[in-house]
């Protein structure tokens, strides 16, 4: 199989810097508090909700932090979200698939819209550039998992549908429908994985070789993880090497 993109490194890059905590615990709150106000509050009645707090739990979330974010779905004064996927094209017309979370839709459009224009940038129609990715379900497992053979008949017997590893892990795909039902068959055999989530797998990533190029691409990223409304932001562009190691 081929090698797993660079960008799954590049995208969690700031999850790791201590001053992006807290406002990633706040980005997967809001996910749990939807799914649990869409759903059932108990995560295993409920596949969206149980998804939410794995992914919560794989990213250090404290568990009274998820037990807040389950109650506030059953308050009365609860929030009301609107998910949004924004479309556009950034630096060297990489799209780009921004997913958002609102109470306030207009917001979160001029926003969104506005670090678009400031890179040189352009927001599209929805649809505009989504073809060019799948949605699909991804499960990740650490490379202690097992060896590429071993995971890959575990994904097989699980229902998945593309397997991906390589020294650092394995990353397993499947249709975004199955994702809960793939993942549960998964653990059976593989363990508990470290993350299982919903993604926008980009169909044909173009490589960036210029540092100047994925300068500017980071600088409008940072800028859309940063704003509360944005939940994430996955891009159809794969990292070079050289210009990798000098971000």
């Amino acid at each position: 199989m081929a090698g797993h993109s660079k960008w799954a490194n590049i995208q969690h890059r700031k999850g790791r810097q201590d001053a992006a905590r807290s406002k990633l615990f706040s980005k997967l709150s809001k996910e749990i508090t939807v799914a649990a106000k869409m759903g059932d509050p108990d995560p295993e009645k409920n596949p969206r909700l149980r998804l939410a707090v794995k992914e919560a739990k794989s990213n250090s979330v404290p568990k009274d932090v998820i037990e807040r974010a389950i109650k506030k779905s059953q308050g009365g004064d609860a929030e009301t979200y609107e998910e949004i996927r924004y479309e556009g094209y950034g630096p060297n017309g990489i799209a780009l698939v921004v997913e958002a979370m609102t109470d306030n839709r207009n917001r979160t459009a001029s926003n969104v819209r506005s670090y678009f224009t400031k890179s040189g940038g352009d927001l599209g129609q929805t649809g505009s550039v989504s073809f060019m990715f799948d949605r699909v379900g991804e499960i990740v497992y650490p490379a202690s998992a097992g060896d590429a053979d071993t995971v890959m008949m575990a994904a097989i017997e699980a229902g998945a549908d593309d397997v991906e590893s390589d020294e650092e892990g394995h990353w397993i795909y499947c249709a975004d429908t199955d994702l809960n039902d793939v993942a549960t068959a998964l653990e059976e055999s593989l363990g508990e994985s470290e993350t299982a989530k919903l993604i926008w797998k980009p169909q044909a990533p173009t490589e960036i070789a210029d540092l100047d190029i994925a300068q500017k691409l980071m600088k409008l990223i940072d800028a859309l993880e940063d704003d509360d409304d944005v939940q994430n932001v996955t891009g159809n562009f794969d990292l070079s090497e050289e210009v990798a190691a000098q971000l």
